[in-house]
């Protein structure tokens, strides 16, 4: 598993328009301040200061071998961010780590019912590969882990297996979204005689 971020790298990643530009450079490969504000609806001030921040706590760099000097093509340095909950935090740490989680929580929602709505007009080909899954288990603290732990390194390994390069998809080649989420349910408590059992 990744180690924590750090706050401040946390911090800097907890932004929608910072993680929307991150996923386009993940996705679609390098590009200019430019390009991604033309997709934005921004303007390249405020994409060129997002970028500048993102290179700064290390999520993207130059592209080497493209560019000049008066324009800059920017690249993401990974496939994959993953936040662990840091093994002792203090109040900021869980703070900025509960922030961010809750911000990607709601992006992904968002994307997921996207998919939802689109899902209707998809070819049979795409829509049974399309599926929500879920499981409630009783388990320990540790056990948990365990579970969180088996998920993310499949994840790696289906990355290693079938991440190539961001850019254009090849023919019959669709882009297509893993998430893995864990978390804990709400107590729920057990059946009782004023259920009516």
């Amino acid at each position: 598993m990744d180690p924590a971020l750090p706050v401040t790298q946390l911090r800097a990643l907890s932004h929608p328009v910072r993680m929307r530009i991150l996923g386009l450079l993940r996705t679609l490969g390098p590009a200019t301040a430019t390009l991604i504000a033309r997709r934005l609806g921004l303007n390249s001030g405020a994409t060129s200061y997002h970028l500048r921040q993102l290179a700064e706590h290390g999520f993207v760099e130059e592209a080497p071998g493209m560019g000049t000097k008066r324009e800059r093509w920017w690249r993401a340095v990974s496939q994959m961010t993953s936040v662990p909950e840091p093994d002792d935090p203090d109040d900021e740490g869980r703070d900025a780590t509960d922030a961010f989680h809750h911000m990607v929580v709601g992006q992904q929602a968002q994307r997921m019912q996207t998919a939802a709505e689109r899902r209707g007009g998809e070819p049979q080909e795409w829509r049974v590969v399309t599926s929500i899954s879920d499981a409630a288990l009783a388990v320990t603290a540790e056990q948990a882990r365990e579970i969180q732990h088996r998920f993310e390194s499949l994840i790696w390994e289906v990355l290693e297996e079938h991440g190539g390069p961001p850019g254009p998809v090849g023919e019959g080649e669709r882009r297509f979204n893993v998430v893995v989420s864990t978390f804990v349910d709400a107590e729920e408590p057990a059946w009782d005689a004023q259920d009516g059992g």
